[in-house]
This record gives structure tokens, C-alpha cells and sequence, in this order.
């Protein structure tokens, strides 16, 4: 199983950007996925999910509006388009799984918003 996350960067406030998190090592489309991030010196905590379908999506409500995450099932890739980045948005940014009775973890892509 691998998870590697991409598109990080800066980016001044207002500004967009999206994540991608390519997948391998497990059937993709058959797993719900999810964005977690952590700033410095804070917990990690919940962004965004999809289910395994795409049929249901669930956003933090510091984010709801503003990001919208989406998947490709043929390219087995998990978006998180942002828009109106904030500076509390700063953070390592993650995606998620869990399968095999255990979570799958990537390394993270770092925003930070100025």
C-alpha cells in the first residue's frame, strides 16, 4: 500500500491550489479516502472524506466552502482543491485510508498560505 501526496506549496491569501494523492498497492475504488492535515505545534485533525463511490463527501467546517475533494478512480488519485486559502490553513497536509483493519498514512505535502 502507498499513498504519496502532491501539490503542495505557497500560496498568498485568497489564493487556490490542489492536492493529489496518487494510490497503489489496493483496489482504490473500493475504499473511502480522506485529507487530514497538522500545523505546527497542533494535532492532526480531520479535512475532508469521500466514500468509496463518490456519492457522499464530509468536510470540516473550518474548510466547508471553500474546499471541494474529489477522486479519479481510473488514475487511483484523491483531490483536495482549496480555494480562499487562509493563513490558519498552513499545514502538512495528509491522505488517508483505512483497509486490512489498520490506516494508511502518506508522507504529506506542506501548504503554507502567507
Amino acid at each position: 500500500v502507498q499513498l504519496v501526496e502532491s501539490g503542495g506549496g505557497s500560496v498568498q491569501a485568497g489564493g487556490s491550489l490542489r492536492l493529489s494523492c496518487a494510490n497503489s498497492g489496493f483496489t482504490f475504488c473500493n475504499y473511502e479516502m480522506s485529507w487530514y492535515r497538522q500545523a505546527p505545534g497542533k494535532e492532526r485533525e480531520f479535512v475532508s472524506s469521500i466514500t468509496f463511490d463518490g456519492s457522499s463527501t464530509r468536510y470540516a467546517a473550518s474548510v466547508k466552502g471553500r474546499f471541494t475533494i474529489s477522486r479519479d478512480d481510473a488514475k487511483k488519485t484523491l483531490y483536495l482543491q482549496m480555494n480562499s486559502l487562509k493563513s490558519e490553513d498552513t499545514a502538512l497536509y495528509y491522505c488517508a485510508t483505512a483497509l486490512g483493519g489498520g490506516s494508511w498514512w502518506g508522507q504529506g505535502t506542506q501548504v503554507t498560505v502567507s
